[in-house]
């Protein structure tokens, strides 16, 4: 019987002897983020010529999606699960799909073999002394993924974090591909007038002892600069970015009231700087978990305080939010924004949070509008909306009548367009507010 040294020596291979295991026809998943395999997915496009119909599934991945351009339609479909920048051009021209559903929800459709998965494209850790991998800085559905695939091919990198949490053994890998390469960065956004102000807004909903789902973006890195007087934070989130570190070396993230772990950040991914993934680098109060377990409203929805910040193109004056549709065009997804919201509302103290700038398009369009863009999609039902935050305010809907929540939403409206609201409400919806 082979050691797993020798296993894992057996099952290590160039690129382009790895990607030879995809064939035509197959559906292959791709890991996100900063965990996108990208050297992996290179080879699969250098190897277009002999392939017909593969269909390549993920959320969000970083860098040109090869796969979506125009004339690659014969070699590959993508099939997404969060219409990132690389994936909506070729959504809107039909050269892609859009696949609805929940963040928490991804694992079930590989392990359950709704969408049955082939092939595996993954980014894991160097091997500890026992021989498993880390997933490193993104488990989310990497994991179901890989557990449910008939093959798995694995980009072995140097600079991948080891990271507590999920790993896979060398014997659940079939082929090994090493690299030593900087992961992809995001740089830290630029935070605007109108950002810091949703900050402060959001922050005075933050109690002490609080714990924390954060999305991606600049309002997230704001609520975070307004949060330097709070005590005794915890993050438990989908992910979380470098503006925790910074909490975290401060003492204001102790995690010491995340009563479902104690003393942890849990996440299924990591999104930001090196800075961040040297944080989390063999870091024991680092946990990446899956999706399935972070996300699952059932988990989540037991972490007592649980505050939940998530971001919205547009709301409506029934309280309606759309946080992934431009009109008919797909811009986003609903990533776990849900799974969250409801986790937040049966949590034992938690509040959920929209937080969204007032305006869009240099002040010339208002996000808080009478309805949704014709074509949009509902992301969050109006029963599930708690708190509302632009830069003019807070409207708490919960227990609101739909006049009531109208008025409130108006409210927090740039001052341009509330008397247009206020005539929209009465002349489209039949309310006097």
């Amino acid at each position: 019987m082979l050691n797993w040294q020798e296993e894992y020596k057996r099952k290590t291979t160039s690129v382009e002897n790895a990607l030879r295991s995809v064939n035509s026809g197959n559906r292959v998943v791709v890991g996100q983020c900063g965990s996108t395999p990208v050297p992996l997915v290179d080879e699969l496009i250098r190897q277009k010529d002999r392939l017909r119909d593969v269909e390549i599934i993920h959320m969000f991945v970083l860098g040109d999606c090869k796969y979506c351009h125009d004339g690659m339609e014969k070699h590959f479909r993508h099939n997404s699960l969060f219409a990132g920048p690389g994936a909506r051009k070729a959504l809107k021209d039909g050269r892609a799909d859009y696949t609805p559903v929940f963040f928490s929800e991804i694992p079930r459709l590989f392990k359950e073999n709704i969408l049955p998965v082939d092939v595996a494209l993954i980014q894991l850790s160097p091997a500890d002394r026992h021989g498993f991998l880390s997933f490193g800085i993104s488990a989310d559905y990497a994991k179901a993924a890989a557990e449910s695939a008939k093959i798995v091919v694995a980009e072995v990198n140097k600079q991948m974090p080891r990271t507590f949490g999920s790993f896979i053994h060398i014997s659940e890998v079939d082929y090994i591909v090493e690299t030593d390469r900087p992961l992809i960065e995001i740089p830290l956004p630029e935070i605007t007038e109108v950002e810091e102000k949703i900050g402060t807004n959001i922050a005075l909903l933050v109690p002490d002892g609080a714990n924390l789902q954060l999305g991606i973006g600049s309002i997230p890195d704001a609520v975070l600069k307004f949060l330097k007087n709070k005590k005794d934070l915890g993050i438990h989130s989908e992910m979380f970015s470098d503006g925790t570190v910074e909490l975290y070396k401060a003492g204001v993230i102790t995690n010491k009231f995340n009563n479902l772990n104690p003393g942890k950040f849990v996440a299924n991914f990591l999104l930001g700087t090196r800075r961040l993934y040297d944080f989390a680098d063999n870091n024991p109060v680092v946990e990446i978990r899956p999706v399935d377990y972070t996300n699952n409203i059932m988990v989540a929805g037991r972490v007592n305080k649980l505050i939940s910040i998530n971001s919205a193109l547009q709301v409506d004056l029934y309280g309606q939010v759309c946080a992934e549709m431009i009109g008919i065009q797909q811009f986003a997804g609903v990533g776990g924004q849900v799974d969250f919201v409801r986790a937040a509302s049966i949590s034992c103290g938690g509040k959920s949070i929209i937080a969204l700038p007032s305006t869009a398009k240099n002040n010339a369009v208002s996000r808080i509008v009478v309805t949704l863009d014709e074509g949009a999609c509902v992301t969050t039902s109006r029963n599930d909306v708690h708190y509302v935050v632009t830069e003019y305010g807070i409207a708490d809907l919960r227990g609101k009548t739909v006049r009531q929540r109208a008025r409130a939403l108006i409210d927090i409206a740039h001052p341009d367009f509330r008397s247009r609201l206020e005539k929209g409400a009465f002349e489209r919806l039949g309310l006097t507010v």
